[in-house]
């Protein structure tokens, strides 16, 4: 079972209790009805599909009712950190520690990836 931990309630909780809400930090337009059709379908429908580390907005539909953001990783689905909304974005660095570093590969993946690029030429 996955554990998701409120910030409000200060405890973690099934993840039956909670609902995801989409993406965090959505900054909506100043003059929404003043837009184009094609600016409110950017702003309304279109978002990105990233793998990894996402920031979404989350509510506690089954116990206080309130909405946070997570810090969440779509492949394994780990919850990195989650904080009150209105809050600023938790620091990269500090949520995945040497995130800020380049990767180091070992020997075979540099050999696997100088063979990819030979077939690439």
């Amino acid at each position: 079972m996955l554990l998701i931990y409120c910030p409000y309630c200060e405890e973690e909780r099934s993840e039956l209790e909670f609902r995801n809400a989409g993406d965090a930090h959505i900054v909506r337009p100043a003059n929404i009805a003043g837009i184009s059709d094609e600016e409110f379908e950017e702003y309304f429908f279109l978002r990105d599909n990233p793998k990894g580390l996402i920031f979404e907005r989350w509510r506690h539909i089954h116990g206080c009712g309130r909405f946070f953001n997570a810090a969440r990783d779509t492949v394994s689905d780990h919850f990195y950190r989650t904080y009150k909304a209105g809050e600023p974005k938790p620091d990269l660095v500090t949520l995945l520690p040497g995130a800020a570093e380049p990767a180091v590969q070992s020997q075979n993946e540099q050999e696997q990836t100088a063979q990819t690029e030979g077939f690439a030429e």
